[in-house]
C-alpha cells in the first residue's frame, strides 16, 4: 500500500508542476501584451503596454497640429489602445480561467477617457508671475513675504 501512496504523492507533484509552468507561460503572455492605435491619418501612433500605460509615441515629422488637438488626440489613441490591450489581456486570462470567470473581474474595467479641462486662460490673461529672487521658502501662504 505505501506505493500508492507515493504514486499520488507524485502524480500531485507532477500536477503542480504543470500548473506553476502553465502559470509562468500566462505571466509571459500577459506581460507581452501590446496595443497600438494611429490617427485616421497615421501621423500619431501610441503603443501601450499590458496595462495600458503609453510605451511609444509617434508623431509624423509633418504632423500639423495645435497643441491642444495634438494632445487630445494622444489622449483619445491612447484609451483606444488600452482597451484593446485590455481585450486581449482578458483573453489570455481566459483561457486558464474557470468557465464563466469574468477575466475582468481579476482586470478591472477598461480604461475610460479622463475628462479635460477645457477652459485654460489664453497667455494674454494670465496674471503675471513674480521671479523675483527671493526664496519659496521665504514666501508666506500668498506667496508673498
Amino acid at each position: 500500500m505505501p506505493t500508492d501512496h507515493r504514486t499520488q504523492v507524485d502524480e500531485l507533484v507532477a500536477e503542480y508542476r504543470r500548473n506553476r509552468e502553465r502559470l509562468a507561460g500566462t505571466r509571459r503572455d500577459l506581460a507581452a501584451v501590446t496595443a497600438t492605435a494611429s490617427s485616421d491619418d497615421g501621423r500619431v501612433r501610441v503603443v501601450v503596454g499590458p496595462r495600458g500605460e503609453l510605451t511609444d509615441l509617434v508623431l509624423a515629422d509633418d504632423v500639423r497640429m495645435r497643441p491642444a488637438e495634438l494632445a487630445a488626440t494622444i489622449v483619445r489613441l491612447s484609451v483606444e489602445a488600452a482597451r484593446a490591450a485590455a481585450e486581449r489581456s482578458a483573453d489570455v486570462l481566459a483561457e486558464v480561467l474557470p468557465a464563466g470567470t469574468d477575466p475582468e473581474l481579476l482586470l478591472g474595467p477598461p480604461p475610460e477617457a479622463v475628462p479635460r479641462n477645457e477652459t485654460r486662460p489664453a497667455d494674454d490673461e494670465v496674471e503675471d508671475e513674480d521671479f523675483s529672487d527671493a526664496s519659496w521658502l521665504q514666501q508666506g501662504p500668498t506667496g508673498r513675504t
